[in-house]
């Protein structure tokens, strides 16, 4: 089969398409034909060294939509040509509130979906909404889980709460409008660019700010009124301690990134003089994966893809992620 290897640290022409052998299910596996996979931020980390647990040669990628190939001993819950999406978290284990030590995602340190066939646990196979093609099955799973458990395992968000979303553009903060405006929250976002603000209304978000003004805190104050109940924040930095100060009274933070770096200087009695909730998040459990794509096919939402790469091309998809001008999920398209 055809797959995305990287042997070693470096820059995109450090992804190479190799003729590498197809994968056998062992018991309790299946392996899926995939014909669309996606990208997330983790890709070009795991390219540059800089996540944990990499072990080279490597095949990335963790969000992936296919059918099923081949079966392994013992699998009863799915059979040889279903249509299915994987769930990417891999040995979540029994506890819904956090992970087993023995929990990683799709893509490092397995092989993962960027190539013609992936092998995982046939537990981590859920079947594909039919409504969604399969470029929008593929796009949706990481970011879609780890969305879904921010706003309502985390974030308990209530129909008719202010969400505040800064940093939108990327997969995961657009499964944060798409959500939390179906839920039926106030949605507001913050974004370096103005039009990725102005898409973000066209998702169904209230108004936004760009971050590059000066005092835009101030001004997303002014729009929002009374503070923010939930905050969903991925960037840290700076950044943080103006969530902190724009949340209300018993208000939530959620948090599963630090794209900007620490948090400098955080004024602490702003937390506790203020009862503001601080969770962290990362991923989900298989339940939140169910729950997620029901919510989906309930409210008949559709991910937003932004570009489309084919698999061959999957350093200039690379290269596209970095420049950090997308909206919405960058889709691979798989060869036959």
């Amino acid at each position: 089969m055809k797959a995305i290897v990287i042997r070693e640290i470096g820059g995109p022409e450090k992804l190479v398409l190799e003729d590498v052998p197809t994968p056998e299910p062992s018991r309790g596996e299946v392996v899926i034909q995939l014909q669309y996979a996606a990208m997330n931020r983790r890709d070009v980390f795991v390219r540059k060294g800089q996540y944990p647990g990499i072990k080279f040669p490597a095949t990335p990628g963790a969000d992936g939509a296919g059918v099923v190939y081949a079966i392994g001993e013992g699998v009863l819950n799915v059979a040889l040509g279903d249509e299915v999406v994987i769930n990417p978290a891999l040995n979540w284990g029994d506890n819904p509130r956090y992970y087993t030590k023995d929990f990683s995602i799709v893509g490092v340190p397995t092989n993962g979906t960027h190539a013609q066939y992936v092998k995982v646990p046939a537990e981590n196979v859920f079947p594909k909404p039919q409504y969604l093609s399969w470029k929008e099955a593929a796009a949706l799973p990481l970011g879609g889980l780890t969305a879904y458990r921010a706003l309502f395992t985390r974030g308990n968000i209530q129909q008719g709460e202010t969400v505040l979303i800064p940093g939108v553009g990327g997969g995961v903060a657009t499964f944060l409008v798409q959500m939390a405006v179906a839920a039926g929250a106030k949605v507001y976002v913050t974004s370096g660019d103005d039009q990725k603000i102005e898409k973000a209304k066209q998702l169904g978000a209230v108004d936004g700010v760009n971050y590059r003004t000066e005092n835009w805190s101030k001004q997303l104050r002014a729009m929002i009124g009374e503070g923010v109940d939930i905050s969903i924040d991925t960037i840290g930095g700076p950044t943080f301690n103006e969530l902190v100060t724009l949340a209300k009274h018993g208000s939530r933070i959620v948090t599963f990134g630090a794209t900007t770096g620490p948090v400098p200087n955080l004024l602490m009695p702003k937390v506790f003089l203020k009862q503001i909730d601080i969770l962290g998040t990362t991923m989900g459990s298989p339940e939140e994966f169910q729950q997620m794509l029901s919510f989906y096919e309930k409210q008949q939402i559709r991910p937003v893809i932004d570009a489309t790469f084919p698999l061959e091309h999957i350093a200039e998809a690379h290269t596209y992620m970095e420049k950090g001008n997308q909206f919405g999920k960058i889709v691979i398209e798989i060869p036959k």
